[in-house]
């Protein structure tokens, strides 16, 4: 078994820091379902693509979950954890399957992987709160709210994320941690 390397740890607590706190700085609240919209989608997206899938689900869910305990939605913090990771392991492997093909589909490998990702997170938490939550079809009222979320996940996320490879030096450290 492969010893995974400090640099790529360090990383990956790095986006569980940054997860956190990408959803607890900016919340903009939703009044009919009570959530917010927030950036740490961005970051969960993000961390998918720099990281393994792997790495990038655990830092992604642990993130994410630790905003929900912190910001006083802990009844939302488990599913918070599966959904955000279920994101991120699911589009770090499209992400991964688009671009081993061709370095030159970098912008299709996030555009296609986002859309994977945040179709997770917005029938992942209409699915909570149907099933789990017992809201029946009355969680359907936060799809749109989710969706807000989602393109402005995927818009944030491929925007710095294609900033952060048009810096040679930065693009090389990216492509290591792979």
């Amino acid at each position: 078994m492969k010893t995974p390397s400090v640099q790529k740890l360090v990383t990956a607590a790095l986006f569980t820091a940054l997860a956190c706190i990408a959803t607890l700085v900016i919340q903009i609240r939703i009044a009919p379902t009570g959530g917010y919209i927030n950036l740490g989608d961005c970051i969960v997206l993000i961390a998918a693509w720099i990281l393994s899938p792997f790495y990038g689900a655990a830092a992604a869910g642990i993130g994410s979950m630790l905003a929900d305990l912190i910001s006083g939605y802990a009844l939302f913090a488990p599913a918070t954890f599966v959904i955000k990771a279920c994101m991120a392991l699911f589009g770090g492997m499209v992400f991964r399957a688009i671009s081993k093909h061709s370095s030159q589909k970098i912008v299709l490998s996030c555009i296609c992987s986002a859309l994977v990702a945040e179709a997770i997170m917005v029938f992942g938490y209409c699915g909570f709160e149907w099933f789990i939550l017992g809201l029946g079809p009355a969680a359907a009222a936060g799809i749109p709210g989710n969706v807000i979320q989602a393109v402005g996940g995927c818009v944030s996320a491929v925007a710095v994320y294609l900033l952060m490879r048009s810096n040679k030096t930065l693009r090389n450290t990216l492509d290591h941690l792979h």
